[in-house]
């Protein structure tokens, strides 16, 4: 498997494509703006984007959906508990900016422990509520991509409508018991490890 980061929307949100080398089928994960691009990007490569995924329900990390739904024969996943809000303005906070944006609904509603298969990309979901009631965690060999969750450093918003600094907490606990040596792939900013953000992060001290 290959991991392209693209940074996308005003928000600057990491948008991931794991490409399949054997079938060159892509799971774009968070696909947070400039569906031009990602396209561009995988046609360039010939690239058949398989499924998107949303780790979570904010604007900045859904903004493409609907394009890329379009343009590609993409199903389109998300949690159970976030699968309402990306087709709601105002619980996916895009209505806060100004643009009411509009999901389509998914084809495929997620749960925790689910399996997410694409040639030979297998994904397991972790249900990692707090930053949003349905965030969650996508863990394959060696990596994690952590959505909102947990960052280099840092760690996700829990001041949003359906928030929770309780519940954020706990899903840390989740995620730092996985081996030190995993990547994480946050939905921000630079690639860490569990390790270091064991050892460095101020929220996991």
């Amino acid at each position: 498997m290959l991991i392209h980061t693209l940074i996308l929307g005003d928000m600057q949100a990491n948008c991931y494509l794991l490409e399949c080398e054997r079938t060159n089928s892509v799971i774009v994960i968070d696909p947070g703006g400039d569906a031009d691009y990602i396209i561009a990007y995988t046609n360039e490569r010939k690239l058949n984007i398989d499924i998107i995924i949303n780790t979570h329900g904010h604007i900045d990390h859904i903004l493409a959906n609907k394009e890329l739904k379009e343009r590609t024969s993409a199903k389109l996943f998300i949690h159970q508990s976030d699968a309402d809000m990306i087709a709601n303005p105002q619980k996916n906070l895009s209505f806060f900016l100004g643009i009411d944006f509009i999901s389509p609904l998914p084809d495929k509603i997620l749960k925790d422990g689910d399996i997410i298969n694409s040639g030979d990309i297998c994904l397991k979901v972790i249900h990692t509520p707090g930053h949003s009631p349905g965030s969650t965690c996508l863990l394959t060999d060696g990596a994690i991509f952590t959505g909102d969750l947990l960052f280099a450093g840092s760690i996700g918003r829990y001041d949003f409508p359906g928030s929770s600094y309780k519940l954020i907490m706990e899903s840390l606990k989740k995620v730092i018991e996985l081996d030190d040596n995993l990547i994480v792939y946050p939905g921000h900013g630079p690639e860490t490890t569990i390790g270091e953000e064991k050892q460095t992060n101020p929220f996991l001290q």
